[in-house]
């Protein structure tokens, strides 16, 4: 697998609340950042005219539809993914194996360079919460694992998970999987509601591939400053 430049590795998650501020965030950060996301904030509002925005303004886009139903639907709605021309996006891995190679299967047909990701268990749950909550005997790290597997075996290109789960990961697929790692904070920053977060600098380290960025840099006085400081700590930590 090539290795990825610092910028492109930047997915930039555009949770705002109107198209003004998508195209000032676009135009102002496109330099900046490999992929911008949209997630079910912005597409409730908007529907897939926010992808072809973005996309006219020259911009990747990876849609984080987060896909998860019986089979037969989650394939038709993968289909439209395809026709989209988006550069990701994912389903719940949850939702089974089925579920995941209809899906891959369906958006591949519509766009061969689409890259099909599974999310496995939220950056926002901690071990304690998906055993009470969740019911899932297996301890977080387990249970991640066998998704991914899952995913994996369903044709799915690479999986979302929290920069804890990160080296077991690397340590079980080497670098036959893409590793899309949200909750990661810059020094100095809050957690939020994210509870297994990483610095850019020690996700890259440890194995991430594509480093996800929401309030750290869209509550920032300067977006661009904060960037460049988020790259700078990448290109070291390579």
């Amino acid at each position: 697998m090539k290795i990825i430049p610092a910028k492109e590795r930047l997915i930039l998650a555009l949770d705002v609340d109107t198209v003004e501020k998508i195209r000032v965030l676009v135009r102002q950060l496109s330099e900046l950042v490999g992929i911008f996301k949209v997630g079910p904030r912005v597409f409730t509002r908007y529907g897939p005219k926010i992808i072809e925005i973005i996309q006219r303004e020259g911009a990747r886009v990876f849609y984080d539809a987060k896909f998860y139903d019986i089979p037969s639907v989650v394939e038709k709605a993968a289909q439209v993914v395809g026709e989209m021309g988006v550069d990701m996006f994912t389903v719940h891995t949850l939702g089974g194996s089925e579920m995941m190679r209809r899906a891959a299967s369906a958006a591949k047909e519509k766009n061969s360079k689409i890259k099909a990701i599974g999310v496995t268990i939220l950056t926002s749950l901690d071990s304690s919460a998906v055993r009470r909550e969740l019911g899932i005997e297996k301890s977080l790290r387990e249970e991640v694992l066998h998704l991914a597997r899952l995913a994996r075996g369903a044709g799915l290109d690479g999986v979302v998970s929290s920069p804890q789960e990160l080296e077991s990961l690397r340590r079980a697929f080497g670098r036959n999987i893409l590793l899309v790692v949200p909750g990661i904070r810059p020094k100095g920053m809050k957690k939020g509601d994210q509870r297994r977060v990483m610095t850019p600098a020690e996700a890259v380290k440890r194995g991430a591939d594509f480093l996800v960025l929401g309030r750290p840099v869209l509550e920032a006085e300067d977006p661009g400053k904060v960037l460049e400081k988020i790259l700078e700590e990448i290109e070291d930590a390579e």
